[in-house]
């Protein structure tokens, strides 16, 4: 028996900053424009580091989208003719973006979030978590530690060129003025409780 293909899942692209998550989803995004596809682009408002009508990569690739401020703006704007919905700087909105993804999803339409899935302290971003675990595909991207050449999956941020502490604020809109990839063993966060004590072994 033939069984048709049923669109509807939802793809996560993730990882540190300037990993090129932006990037991969513009990719995406300009592959379907060509098949002819009809796409709706959106991001959070509060990301206006380089457009406030578009989504941006560092290295100043752009396509127009709508900036909204809640999730279930998503759904006033798709009509039934919308074949994928994208998504950029996903972790920024709060749990309904979860409940949207999964309504579109279940509806048909291919949705693609892109977004970080540590804040700079190296902890879970938000909805993140929840978004991966129901996504049907996940990308996880690396940068390029700025301190020792290593694959970076952590995002350092700085202030006045130090680590800030564990206590600081989880959001702060910034690139390069802020932040900078780092690897595991590079990524600084003063203040950060230590989880798990243990004595050293004896060696006798």
């Amino acid at each position: 028996m033939y069984h048709q293909y049923r669109e509807g899942y939802i793809e996560v692209i993730c990882g540190c900053m300037f990993a090129g998550k932006t990037e991969e989803l513009i990719r995406r995004i300009n592959v379907l424009s060509y098949a002819k596809q009809k796409i709706l682009v959106f991001k959070p408002k509060i990301d206006d580091r380089y457009s406030e009508i578009e989504i941006a990569s560092h290295s100043g690739r752009k396509v127009p989208c709508y900036a909204i401020d809640d999730p279930e703006e998503i759904l006033d704007k798709v009509t039934d003719d919308v074949q994928v919905v994208a998504i950029d700087e996903v972790q920024f909105f709060d749990e309904k973006i979860v409940d949207v993804c999964e309504y579109l999803a279940d509806k048909g339409v291919r949705v693609m979030v892109a977004g970080l899935d540590k804040d700079f302290r190296g902890e879970a971003f938000g909805v993140m978590p929840e978004l991966l675990t129901k996504g049907e595909f996940v990308t996880k991207l690396t940068a390029v530690c700025a301190k020792c050449g290593s694959p970076a999956t952590r995002t350092q941020r700085l202030v006045d060129g130090k680590p800030a502490s564990f206590d600081d604020p989880v959001v702060l809109v910034g690139a390069v003025d802020h932040y900078e990839p780092r690897c595991r063993h590079c990524h600084e966060v003063v203040n950060k409780p230590i989880k798990i004590k243990r004595k050293a072994k004896s060696s006798q």
